[in-house]
């Protein structure tokens, strides 16, 4: 049994227990928002090194981490030194996007260490399994790289099933500004093409609801036409597919499987909001796992910052799921320190949102951090921070003449000013 489908009958499992600690609320709060498809526990019965949690508008927002190979970057030993990273930082899940070498045996290695969920994205790993051109591919291969995923334990798989032929129709008449820019969706866009078929995952998808409730994977509904520049925002193409994606989800409930929904992309500031509610809509309240959103397209080198600013306004308003963008976006495969940044900006823009969504607990850390600068605590300070490692490091590369104080302000210090006057004593600023 999944947990959607022990979450119906009544059932409150040792993964909805574990979320409920985590999250301050009830197991029995827990097991209904599964049940109604508003949460999701990925935990896939083989991945037996995971701390479960869960994934849910209403709960803390969860941050994932992607990593993997490429063609140009085929160091696997390079991306383990970063899962091992990712995971001291605190990162909710990883997704394995590796594209070439040793796939199999990197994620095994990755799901047999990992306590985070791991995600992946199997349309990329058949193209490396079966080493032959695209558009002979078959359906059933397709079909057989999920099997092989959920089979060595992957948690939750992006699977694009919302672009069928309607979609794709409206993608050649609509002439978006950039097109297709998710990998997967245009893998399948392109074998589509080639072929003439079906999406495979769309027309199957019911042999792909049994796979993921033999192993009780979630199933994140990838937007293969999510919006890649702030012009192609809120179409047609991405609406339509949206709906596809809501018909979807009543579909994988009715199997016991758990759902959650993959959102944009680039999207200017003003529509995220909006774009949380249509979701939430279209596609019944299923958990939302956003790429940002970038709020705008001229900013390489520094997207972890537009994504943190779109991240931190669409979890305020709903999305669930944060997928972390790092200052390497559109660039190159990022290297330890660019998933480090973005890594934090995901967290900084995470737990921005939950202060907003009065998630219970969320504030706490903060009143304890303004109470320590108040007594100009710094030690204390550097152990509230999401990064305790840049703050230290920028306090002793500039020492000032009084610990009391930092080279800011020295004896101007607001805070050790106004704690003085409050304690009786005298303040005379150049005398000191």
């Amino acid at each position: 049994m999944t947990q959607l489908s022990q979450a119906k009958a009544g059932i409150i499992t040792d993964a909805m227990v574990e979320v409920a600690k985590q999250e301050n609320v009830t197991p029995e709060y827990i097991r209904d928002e599964v049940a109604a498809g508003r949460v999701v526990i990925p935990a896939n019965i083989k991945h037996t090194s995971l701390v479960p949690a869960g994934i849910g508008a209403k709960l803390k927002t969860k941050i994932n981490v992607n990593l993997g190979t490429s063609g140009d970057c085929e160091d696997i030993s390079m991306e383990m030194k970063k899962v091992q990273k990712a995971i001291e930082m605190g990162a909710d899940a990883i997704m394995d996007l590796s594209s070439v070498g040793d796939t199999i045996a990197f994620r095994r290695d990755l799901i047999e260490i990992s306590p985070a969920m791991i995600g992946t994205v199997p349309i990329y790993d058949a193209v490396i399994h079966y080493r032959k051109p695209l558009g002979v591919i078959t359906a059933k291969e397709w079909m057989d790289v999920v099997r092989l995923h959920a089979e060595e334990g992957v948690d939750f798989m992006t699977i694009h099933c919302g672009l069928n032929k309607n979609t794709a129709e409206k993608i050649k008449n609509r002439h978006r500004l950039t097109n297709i820019v998710s990998r997967g969706g245009s893998i399948i866009f392109a074998w589509m093409e080639m072929t003439g078929n079906e999406n495979p995952f769309y027309e199957n998808f019911d042999e792909l609801l049994d796979i993921c409730y033999e192993y009780d994977v979630t199933l994140s509904l990838g937007d293969a036409c999510r919006p890649g520049s702030i012009a192609d925002a809120t179409d047609a193409v991405q609406i339509e597919e949206l709906i596809n994606l809501g018909e979807l989800t009543l579909r994988a409930r009715e199997k016991g499987v758990q759902v959650m929904i993959e959102g944009p992309g680039h999207m200017p500031l003003d529509q995220i909001a909006a774009n949380m509610k249509i979701q939430e809509t279209l596609c019944h309240g299923a958990p939302f796992y956003v790429l940002g959103p970038l709020v705008t397209d001229i900013a390489p080198g520094y997207d972890h910052i537009t994504s943190a600013i779109g991240g931190a306004v669409a979890a305020a308003s709903g999305a669930a799921f944060l997928c972390y963008v790092t200052p390497a976006e559109h660039l190159r495969l990022p290297d330890e320190k660019d998933m480090e940044e973005g890594i934090i900006a995901s967290k900084i823009a995470a737990h921005a949102a939950d202060i907003a969504k009065k998630i219970p607990g969320a504030v706490d850390r903060d009143h304890a951090m303004s109470s320590a600068r108040k007594r100009l605590d710094w030690e204390e300070m550097f152990s509230l921070a999401i990064d305790p490692h840049k703050p230290r490091r920028y306090r002793e590369e500039s020492v000032p003449a009084k610990e009391d104080t930092c080279t800011m302000c020295g004896n101007f210090c607001a805070v050790r000013n106004t704690n003085r006057i409050l304690d009786g004593e005298i303040v005379s600023i150049f005398e000191e």
